[in-house]
């Protein structure tokens, strides 16, 4: 179920990305020879104007074929660009993506990153229409949060908190000593104070897990790292409500929230190349198809919300690695753009199409070695 669910996400994102560059592109009159559904081999297809529309056997996306996004010499040769003397047939170079001026080729390459965005904005919205799980520090202002809970945002790996089976997401509705001494007014503050004063004492923990109601006992021991430390448990926590808006406020709250998170995803996804280059990256802070499904599941039993909420994180995260100027990627062939506009010609039609393929190549090593990380995680 959970794979799935993933599959369904996936082929969502990458259709909505190519959309985007499939509808700009029919804008600008650009010829689009085929939108396909999953990638080949090919079921089955049908035309509708000159566009053929496919469905294919691997059902891990789309894509759109453009005419003259990827064009090589004897192509370029057989729309006329350049000079030819014994050609037999000519194509019209004027509905081709090349023949168009710099900015609508840009238009058009940007045109998935933004539907990618959009998608986001609206999953939000749509999030906090149904009601989203939010922050108390970064609650809407004038709106007060429903159903406010202190709730394990994160778990340290061989905690005492994960080895007493405490996990991410798991509301916290009770907390005593062994000394039945109980914690009567439940946040982040108060919890870390009766950590502190009581050490190397057995704490039991009640909570509730997901959309189970059931209240689960566990108890977990103190430690500290080294003499002299203060008592831990190995979790962060926050106080969470629910943020339920009107429509309009929604979509308001849910472009800034998209916002929020592009910037977030930027200054993550700096840190993560300036650490690789700098020789202290690690594959473990990636996850790759494999942890996804994982998340996906978890997501899953969380609730409607919360599986949307993590397919508009996804498409963030897709539009802004897909804007990196690298080749295969959307920012790479803007990259190409740029230095044409600059140089005042054309790149070399083999060059390019080698660096794509070489970057390709590159991108597919990278996923691999992501999936493998994956996969040994789950040993």
């Amino acid at each position: 179920m959970n794979i799935l669910i993933f599959v369904i996400i996936l082929l969502v994102l990458v259709l909505v990305h190519e959309f985007g560059h499939f509808f700009t592109a029919k804008r600008f009159g650009i010829r689009v020879d085929e939108f396909g559904f999953g990638f080949p081999p090919k079921l089955f297809s049908w035309k509708r104007g000159e566009t053929e529309y496919s469905i294919n056997a691997l059902p891990f996306g789309g894509f759109v074929k453009i005419f003259g996004e990827n064009i090589d010499e004897a192509d370029l040769v057989e729309v006329g660009f350049l000079d030819k003397k014994e050609t037999p047939q000519k194509v019209d170079f004027e509905r081709s993506l090349i023949s168009k001026p710099k900015y609508k080729q840009a238009i058009v390459l940007f045109a998935g990153i933004f539907a990618n965005f959009l998608l986001a904005w609206f999953l939000f919205s749509i999030c906090f229409i149904s009601g989203l799980p939010t922050s108390v520090s970064s609650q809407p202002k004038g709106y007060t949060l429903e159903n406010v809970n202190l709730v394990i945002v994160s778990v340290l790996p061989k905690s005492p908190a994960e080895n007493a089976g405490i996990k991410g997401g798991d509301k916290i509705v009770s907390v005593k000593s062994g000394k039945d001494s109980l914690l009567v007014d439940l946040n982040p503050d108060t919890l870390k104070s009766f950590i502190v004063s009581h050490p190397n004492e057995k704490i039991e923990f009640g909570y509730t897990r997901g959309k189970d109601k059931n209240i689960y006992t566990t108890n977990v021991i103190l430690v500290s790292a080294t003499a002299g430390d203060k008592p831990s448990i190995g979790i962060a926590m926050d106080l969470i409500g629910t943020a339920k808006l009107p429509v309009l406020r929604a979509f308001w709250e849910g472009l800034k929230l998209d916002w929020n998170v592009t910037k977030g995803t930027v200054v993550g996804l700096y840190t993560l190349i300036a650490s690789g280059i700098q020789g202290k990256g690690s594959f473990s802070s990636v996850t790759g198809p494999v942890g996804m499904v994982s998340i996906v599941g978890d997501a899953y039993k969380f609730g409607f919300v919360y599986l949307m909420s993590f397919m508009a994180l996804i498409s963030v995260n897709l539009a802004i690695i897909n804007l990196i100027p690298f080749p295969a990627l959307d920012g790479g062939r803007l990259l190409f753009l740029l230095i044409e506009k600059i140089k005042g010609s054309r790149i070399n039609p083999k060059i390019a199409n080698t660096a794509n393929m070489v970057g390709f190549a590159i991108l597919i090593i990278l996923m691999l070695l992501v999936t493998y990380h994956d996969v040994i995680k789950l040993f």
